[in-house]
């Protein structure tokens, strides 16, 4: 009886543990950049701000769990989640197959394509295709035929993207050999060396893009040539989560479910883009 008692014990135990760890978290820590407007940004008082952070808050309320969101490099920002720094990464991070090979995704709760930007007096200002998307996927051909008239243009020019990002890796792919690759930590650096004249385009996703020259001390600058999603460039923007974290890798997928469904992202994104990045 002892023993049959022993195994009833160490068994109840096993059981508690097991719900303790699947047990639905009361509060978790959202890690985003902080320097990537509108998705996310930190206003001069040191807040942050953005379509992410007003989404982020959103999410937690639909699963009914307090949310604290910090800032953090994106340098390191996978390494760090991994660690335990922090619970979940919403820092306009694209779905690629390489992320997913260190961390689990959401489903997605932002698309847009990604193109150059360029001074207006720049002759980078014609590249072909202005006003065209197109998928590395559903459209390869267009697209890899696009890319292909672009280079006559941008060979020889310094191109400026983030590292470690999408944008970064579609340049390296279609561009390598044709341009001089400038990587930058953040975005903002490489705008400021445009604007300085030491590179001669900036790559980046247009919900970002679209912003930039929407700035008075970026009147002087366009988008240009065709932009594009897909393959390198990712499946839309998710919440980062470490491989064990299922369940709240579940929960996040069914409140964004709820918000796409009921029109929240279409608002929020439509406020802070002004167009709608609602995936589809």
């Amino acid at each position: 009886m002892a023993f049959i008692r022993t195994i009833g014990l160490a068994a109840a135990a096993i059981l508690a543990a097991t719900s303790f760890a699947t047990a639905q978290p009361k509060s978790i820590t959202i890690a985003t950049e902080g320097a990537y407007a509108p998705w996310n940004f930190t206003e001069a008082n040191g807040k942050l701000a953005g379509y992410e952070i007003e989404l982020a808050a959103d999410l937690c309320k639909r699963m009914k769990i307090e949310c604290k969101v910090i800032a953090q490099d994106w340098d390191g920002i996978i390494p760090a989640l991994n660690a335990g720094k922090y619970d979940a990464i919403m820092a306009g991070m694209s779905i690629t197959d390489k992320r997913k090979e260190a961390i689990n995704f959401s489903d997605p709760y932002g698309s847009t394509p990604n193109g150059f930007v360029v001074p207006k007096s720049s002759p980078l200002a014609k590249l072909p295709g202005t006003g065209s998307t197109f998928s590395l996927v559903k459209d390869a051909d267009a697209a890899k035929k696009s890319i292909e008239e672009m280079k006559a243009l941008l060979k020889g020019k310094k191109v400026g993207v983030q590292v470690s990002t999408t944008n970064a890796a579609f340049i390296e792919k279609y561009f390598k050999g044709t341009v001089d690759i400038r990587e930058y930590k953040t975005t903002e650096q490489h705008d400021l060396d445009l604007q300085a004249g030491r590179i001669d385009a900036t790559f980046a996703a247009m919900s970002y893009q679209i912003d930039v020259v929407k700035k008075a001390d970026f009147k002087d600058y366009a988008l240009a040539g065709a932009t594009f999603s897909g393959e390198v460039l990712g499946l839309g923007v998710g919440v980062g989560l470490r491989k064990a974290d299922t369940q709240l890798q579940g929960m996040f997928n069914e409140a964004i479910k709820a918000a796409i469904a009921d029109g929240t992202i279409k608002t929020m994104s439509t406020k802070w883009f002004g167009f709608d990045i609602t995936p589809k």
